[in-house]
């Protein structure tokens, strides 16, 4: 019999989370974004899990799109970080992938390679990863409409560096820039929002926003937690506990003897680590739960198992699932412990975790 440490992964959740991310768009319509294997959850069940609500979808990559199309959904699926090669233009033209072109190699790939299909172009506002710069959007326009390319655009693209912090004055500088850079083609649509975006009282979400990790439960706000913002946890990262014991006072539980019992303590042993994807930075302190009862991790995070307190639950025993994550425990409260975030968290679980899909 294999071990019982899954991810339980819970689409109605899911669901619901878009429908919120949806209806704060207002006016704009949400591209639900399922990259990075659907932040953990798996691209193929999101999808279609979502597939009747969600008009439009956005990967990182072009293998991510033409997984989603391999499962039959057929929704336009945006390319963020455009396309790795010429050729890759046919298979966009062909499946209804839509590139974001963000350099002057891309431009020239789209003038190649024959195929010709719908794209944005990226804006740099200020997160100064990719896109061209605000002063030369007008002379990338006037390219695009010499050679023809202009037919085809969809309209721009910029993305936040700050949204998270609402104490920042970044978001309304970007989103001034953004305005201003693409004044001059009012006809184009505009997508600028991730889901930090859904939460700033009075920002414009233009046409297109790209709620992400709100659509996983997880928060996209620093110091809220994805329930507070009214989310629900879509991932519950369960596991068994596989032995108990007495640990005396003056004894040390794991590696580094990186926690010693003040009193005597009966502890418990989790089959799951950070082979799984669970992070090796959660220290003494961690919460978990058993039966809706929160416990604490002790020590040091083993590859393939944890120790957990079972002081405050006296009545567990060997067998007993233990949720890491999940609807008792916040995905954002064990980042915080870890010092990440929750992407980083739902993203890693790795593939000897199997996902089950409620």
């Amino acid at each position: 019999m294999p071990r019982s440490t899954a991810a339980c992964i819970d689409l109605a959740a899911l669901r619901r989370n878009y429908c919120i991310a949806a209806e704060r768009a207002g006016s704009a319509k949400a591209m639900a974004v399922v990259k990075a294997d659907g932040y953990g959850h798996g691209i193929v069940q999101v999808a279609s899990a979502l597939a009747d609500v969600a008009p439009k979808y956005a990967v990182a990559c072009i293998e991510e799109a033409q997984a989603i199309r391999e499962s039959g959904v057929m929704q336009p699926v945006v390319l963020l970080q455009g396309v790795h090669a010429r050729d890759d233009f046919a298979d966009c033209e062909r499946s209804n992938f839509e590139p974001v072109l963000h350099n002057e190699r891309q431009l020239e790939w789209l003038e190649q390679g024959g195929a010709m299909p719908w794209f944005w172009l990226k804006v740099n506002t200020g997160m100064n990863r990719l896109g061209f710069w605000p002063d030369n959007l007008p002379a990338v326009m006037t390219h695009l409409e010499k050679t023809g390319a202009g037919s085809r655009l969809l309209g721009f693209v910029s993305h936040f560096a700050c949204a998270d912090d609402t104490d920042s004055t970044m978001t309304a500088s970007q989103t001034a820039v953004f305005e201003t850079a693409t004044s001059a083609w009012p006809g184009l649509m505009k997508s600028l929002g991730n889901s930090a975006a859904h939460f700033i009282s009075g920002q414009p979400l233009f046409d297109w926003s790209r709620p992400g990790i709100m659509l996983y439960g997880g928060s996209p706000v620093v110091g809220k937690t994805g329930p507070e913002l009214g989310l629900e946890p879509v991932m519950s990262l369960e596991a068994p506990l596989i032995a108990t014991r007495i640990v005396r006072a003056g004894d040390a539980v794991g590696y580094g003897r990186a926690w010693v019992a003040e009193r005597d303590t009966r502890m418990g042993m989790v089959a799951i680590g950070y082979a799984d994807g669970y992070p090796r930075h959660a220290g003494t302190g961690t919460p978990a739960a058993i039966d809706g009862q929160r416990i604490r991790l002790i020590g040091r995070v083993s590859m393939d198992m944890l120790a957990v307190d079972l002081s405050n639950a006296p009545g567990a025993s060997e067998g007993d699932r233990v949720e890491l994550w999940g609807k008792t425990v916040g995905v954002d409260e064990v980042a915080a412990c870890a010092g990440t975030i929750s992407y980083e968290l739902l993203t890693g679980i790795t593939g000897r975790v199997p996902r089950i899909y409620i």
